[in-house]
């Protein structure tokens, strides 16, 4: 309990060995899901190259139009779904009725809130894509305004998702959500696939905008809006398979929406500040593939060099991409493990997470980034389009970004340290910092040579990523004290030695195959390209592997042991394992305890999701942790212990200890069903 402890007690359950092997094989079923979500992504992403170019205005006006609703959607709704509705759900499911009327009020609200927002955005689309283009030509912002119309309607279908999935998490029934952006993916897919069928590649037939038309726009736009629409109704299969009874239901007096949203405001500023100065980055993305298509009418030949935010877009997923699969998954599971050393007000045990979180994270991050570095030529011509310029140039914007992806993890990492804390307050202040930095770089970079524009805001997205954890550092020592940093750099050194070496062995291979001149083996071709990536990935990884063996990295093991000891189980693993919500061996006998804490998680960062890439990390429930009730010394609540009672104090505001700021959403009610005094049950109607 004491903060002057310095180390956890090692018969603590919070830091029990079967504890820990929870959390991580939790982590790799989730990342198994992310991987297969973003392998499909990727092939997507693909196709969308192969169909409309990668550095085709065409491309360009998609992307900026695609992205949109994601963007509105966490401007405008993302942060109060996350910070008010989600642990009211979660609240409410533990009522006698499942929270079946409490819920029902809820959806119904959410819905039409959701609904209004998407048809005043939709009805406004000419003057969101005013805001957020800059240079855009009267021919390519119709174009725009064409792309918009039938991509602003997923603003609905994303918040209805979020719900969905909530709704799925506290009844104990995760696979459904960790799912369904795959078939997004397929969806979009088909759609790319017919338009390539029918209208060709744009290498074999080039798609441009004087030759583009409304079928054309259906295939692409039409079937991505499609995708996000199926992603969120196969939700309502397993959500009617639980049969709470919702259904709609209206008057949410009492419902105590406006107490947690006043209790949540420092959630809700963080995310809309991130938002904001994101959007208006991407507003100054656009200004090359506005120039582009200026110097293509005027027939210029510099318009095959000019990059636009396609290019951006498709560095960027590829740069997320160990972000996503490993360090967003551990960080997610090892938030319960932080939170309950926050409740215990153990600091010890608090830094141990993060010490781990960090360390064990950077084994696939460092190699993740050196990696993306070395092999960024064979990467931007198979993501091409078979255009070999296009190619180089995402190979140059990705060698910007790639470096780091360590970074973007770490500052990842920490910002969980804050929110299991239950301090939101020091997360917008570092947010805040970071949009400032990057609204001032922003506005400065618009006045570079077209041509440079895109490469700075690549860079402005590294230094980001490195100030983010320098700021982060500097509260975090206030908080903790130091942050075990000594054994968290020779772990990294380590780390980088050996990615180096990988790096190298990779770059030799590289040369052997020609990537290194513009008429070698990888650069012939986009399958020629794959090759390379297959060949010189796996001895990349091979070579990366035997270093962290010769270094004695024991990371590695606590990474890997997930997977090798699902492998050494069998079946008999399988047994108390359902639906991505793993639990230790030696309590496979016990019940399920299900999931009973919100995982709040906004992003402290300037890039957030990429679109077409939501998906329901941000509104996944924690781990039962009523376990922990009798150590922090708080009373189980009338929810039988989901978060204490109605005036408890929480350790918010930094607590650690210090129960000066009630929980977010308390102050409603959840006793039996059809019992609330503000709701109208069984009154008779006036007359």
């Amino acid at each position: 309990m004491s903060s002057a402890k310095s180390t956890p007690s090692p018969s603590g359950p919070a830091n029990s060995p079967a504890d820990h092997a929870g959390e991580a094989r939790s982590s790799a079923i989730m990342a198994a899901g992310t991987l297969v979500s973003r392998f499909l992504g990727f092939g997507k992403t693909w196709m969308l190259a192969a169909a409309l170019g990668l550095g085709s205005t065409v491309n360009d006006t998609f992307i900026n139009a695609n992205n949109l609703p994601n963007l509105i959607f966490l401007l405008v709704a993302g942060g109060v779904f996350n910070a008010v509705l989600v642990p009211q759900i979660i609240k409410a499911s533990k009522a006698p009725d499942r929270g079946a009327d409490y819920v029902s009020r809820l959806l119904t609200l959410a819905v039409l809130v959701l609904l209004t927002l998407t048809l005043l955005v939709t009805l406004l689309a000419p003057w969101v894509i005013e805001l957020t283009t800059q240079g855009y030509s009267p021919q390519q912002k119709a174009l725009a305004v064409s792309f918009a119309f039938w991509c602003l309607p997923q603003i609905f279908f994303y918040g209805l998702y979020a719900l969905l999935t909530q709704v799925l998490n506290a009844n104990g029934a995760f696979g459904p959500a960790m799912w369904a952006p795959i078939l997004n993916n397929i969806v979009a897919i088909a759609g790319l696939g017919m338009f390539i069928g029918i209208m060709g590649t744009n290498a074999a037939n080039p798609h441009t905008i004087d030759n583009w038309g409304s079928s054309q726009t259906f295939l692409v736009a039409g079937f991505s809006t499609i995708g996000v629409v199926a992603q969120t109704a196969i939700l309502l299969v397993p959500v009617f398979r639980l049969r709470l009874g919702l259904r709609p239901r209206f008057g949410w007096r009492g419902v105590g929406l406006g107490q947690a949203a006043r209790l949540s405001v420092w959630t809700l500023a963080t995310a809309a500040v991130g938002q904001l100065a994101f959007l208006y980055v991407m507003r100054i993305a656009t200004i090359p593939g506005a120039e582009r298509l200026r110097l293509e009418q005027a027939g210029d030949p510099a318009a095959n060099t000019l990059p636009g935010n396609a290019v951006l877009e498709v560095a960027s997923q590829l740069y997320l991409l160990p972000h996503s699969i490993i360090a967003l998954s551990l960080a997610t599971v090892l938030f319960n493990r932080m939170t309950r050393a926050s409740q215990d007000g153990d600091r010890a045990a608090l830094r141990n997470a993060l010490s781990h979180g960090l360390r064990t994270m950077a084994v696939a991050t460092v190699f993740g980034a050196l990696a993306l570095f070395a092999l960024a030529g064979p990467l931007g011509m198979f993501f091409s389009g078979g255009d070999r310029q296009d190619g180089v140039m995402l190979a140059q914007t990705l060698t910007i970004l790639a470096l780091s992806t360590p970074f973007m993890s770490a500052n990842f990492m920490m910002s969980r340290v804050f929110y299991a804390n239950e301090d939101a307050r020091t997360p917008f202040l570092i947010q805040l910092v970071l949009a400032l930095v990057n609204v001032v770089a922003a506005f400065l970079i618009q006045y570079l040579p077209f041509d440079q524009i895109i490469f700075a805001i690549a860079l402005l997205y590294t230094g980001g990523n490195i100030l983010s954890v320098v700021v982060s550092a500097l509260f975090l020592r206030r908080l903790l004290g130091h942050l075990d940093g000594p054994r968290i750099a020779n772990s990294y050194i380590r780390m980088g030695y050996a990615a180096l070496g990988s790096a190298l062995a990779g770059a030799l291979a590289l040369w052997l195959l020609g990537s290194y001149h513009r008429d070698g083996f990888a650069w012939s071709s986009t399958i020629a390209a794959l090759v390379t990536i297959v060949v010189v990935g796996p001895v990349m990884l091979a070579v990366y592997f035997f270093l962290l063996k010769l270094f004695r990295v024991t990371e590695l093991r606590d990474l890997l042991e997930p997977l090798l000891g699902r492998l050494r189980r069998g079946k008999a693993a399988g047994a108390g394992e359902d639906d991505g919500d793993a639990v230790p061996a030696e309590d496979a006998g016990t019940p399920r305890p299900r999931p009973e804490r919100a995982t709040i998680s906004v992003d402290t960062g300037l890039i957030p999701r990429i679109s077409g890439e939501f998906d329901a990390t941000s509104f996944r429930a924690g781990p039962d942790i009523r376990d922990r009730d009798e150590r922090s010394g708080w009373p189980a609540g009338p929810e039988g212990g989901y978060l204490p009672a109605e005036d408890q104090p929480s350790s918010a505001e930094g607590g650690l200890g210090k129960g000066d700021v009630p929980l977010p959403g308390r102050r409603t009610y959840q006793g039996p069903a059809g019992h609330n005094p503000y709701f109208p049950f069984g009154r008779k109607k006036k007359k």
